[in-house]
């Protein structure tokens, strides 16, 4: 019996008519001119100030977000929690803000949340992006190891001051931090950042989470570099390791910029880079894994690994995490079997979250197979349902 076909299990939090919306937004997700014709609209449309948010609020993004706020989640969260036993990560997704107020607004509202987390057994991780504390352009300068003005390295001071200020009110409330990844050419410098930070606050344990995005073919031969590192140094590594996010972006830049693309020739490389990861995570004693993953193949992989290691289902250093709105069937069928599994939950004012839910549908279209699993899926709880 596959585990994850039991949609009775996989569906058992929604309603009837979410279960219908679902089917419906999935429907529209798999026509790649529909994503490509929506996204276009719906940016016009925000851009001129057409009255759209209501419209957006009640389809794509009641569907994939929590909410506007941290408060808007909490029904969503303690449903999830008390009747699935699905953790959430409340994950603020405003992109592509510049400006020193947003980074410090920022910085409040991951310390905001990190209370959140020490109150809620239901929120056990906090998370943030790397540009949501500084400037893509200064890390990108800083990885391109160009000489930085004056001012420019009184900005990274700041950014710096933000990280240490996150990190050590997590290490004091005990909560971990996922810390996500982002485009290769700015990533050097907030790896190097991370990498500092794992050593001065992952003495006892990993409570600094790096990210790893295993379509970047040199991901492998760096973690067990940081491995090596830790080992001599003596700290924990904590990594949460994704597929990855910016796939088309990446290429496009390599091509534009003629250097080698860093992204795996295809996506069965991926999947052998992804699974030889989270088995030298398992493999090493004094490391913790966050496994965002969306691939039931990778997730039996994971089980079978943590049974032949000995690690129990409820260990805190192995998590199963998906994103909000996709894939249930994987994560209420873990939970059932007691695993600990966590869903990213996205929330923040419908404008400034659109660039997220714009990738995530752009994301869905571009992997085969995926939305046709939902909708088939989905398709049989209706059927199950008799809807």
């Amino acid at each position: 019996m596959n585990l994850f076909n039991n949609t009775k299990v996989a569906f058992s939090l929604k309603t009837d008519s979410q279960l219908e919306r679902a089917y419906f937004l999935f429907k529209m997700i798999q026509s790649e001119p529909m994503v490509k014709i929506g996204s276009a609209v719906t940016n016009f449309a925000l851009k001129v100030h057409l009255p759209v948010e209501g419209l957006i609020r009640s389809t794509v993004f009641d569907h994939f977000c929590g909410g506007v706020t941290e408060e808007d989640c909490l029904p969503i969260i303690d449903n999830m929690y008390n009747n699935g036993n699905v953790c959430s990560v409340l994950d603020y997704s405003v992109e592509g803000k510049e400006q020193e107020v947003s980074f410090d607004g920022a910085l409040e509202k991951i310390l905001k949340i990190i209370d959140f987390c020490e109150e809620k057994d239901a929120i056990p991780f906090a998370v943030f992006k790397p540009t949501g504390f500084g400037r893509f352009a200064l890390y990108q300068k800083i990885s391109e190891k160009k000489l930085l003005t004056l001012e420019e390295e009184k900005e990274w001071e700041r950014v710096v001051a933000r990280y240490h200020k996150v990190c050590k009110t997590a290490q004091e409330k005990n909560i971990p931090l996922l810390i996500d990844a982002e485009e290769s050419w700015m990533q050097d410098a907030a790896d190097n950042l991370i990498e500092n930070l794992m050593e001065t606050y992952n003495k006892e344990k990993a409570i600094v989470f790096n990210t790893l995005q295993m379509y970047r073919h040199d991901r492998l031969a760096y973690l067990k570099q940081v491995h090596q590192k830790a080992q001599e140094k003596k700290y924990h590594i904590g990594f949460k390791v994704v597929r990855g996010a910016y796939m088309e972006k990446e290429r496009a830049r390599a091509e534009e910029k003629g250097y080698p693309s860093p992204i795996c020739k295809d996506k069965n490389a991926t999947d052998i880079n992804f699974n030889k990861a989270i088995e030298f995570i398992i493999e090493h004693k004094n490391m913790a894994l966050f496994a965002g993953t969306h691939n039931e193949e990778s997730s039996y992989l994971l089980m079978d690994l943590a049974k032949k290691h000995n690690i129990k289902k409820d260990d805190k250093r192995l998590w199963f995490g998906q994103l909000f709105g996709m894939s249930d069937h994987i994560s209420y069928n873990l939970a059932n079997e007691k695993y600990n599994v966590a869903k990213y939950l996205p929330f923040g004012p419908v404008r400034d979250v659109m660039p997220y839910l714009i990738r995530r549908a752009e994301e869905n279209t571009s992997v085969a197979g995926q939305t046709s699993r939902e909708l088939n899926l989905l398709k049989a709880e209706k059927k199950r349902r008799k809807l």
